[in-house]
């Protein structure tokens, strides 16, 4: 499990979309989102870095301090 905090997460439609973007890497990719706080637990087995660039790339920068 992993979770990362995302600037700019801010509707259902957000989430849709980084878990669209996942999915095409890892199919079984699975995404729980708290907006309020714009917080992703992801549970992939893809690594931290890959999930990073991968929200990234879709648009929604993410916090790594």
């Amino acid at each position: 499990m992993h979770t990362l905090f995302v600037s700019g997460m801010t509707c259902g439609g957000c989430t849709k979309a980084i878990t669209r973007a996942l999915q095409l890497q890892d199919a079984t990719a699975t995404v729980q989102a708290d907006l309020i706080i714009q917080k992703l637990e992801i549970e992939s087995k893809l690594d931290r870095d890959s999930l990073i660039a991968i929200i990234g790339d879709a648009g929604f920068p993410v916090a790594t301090s």
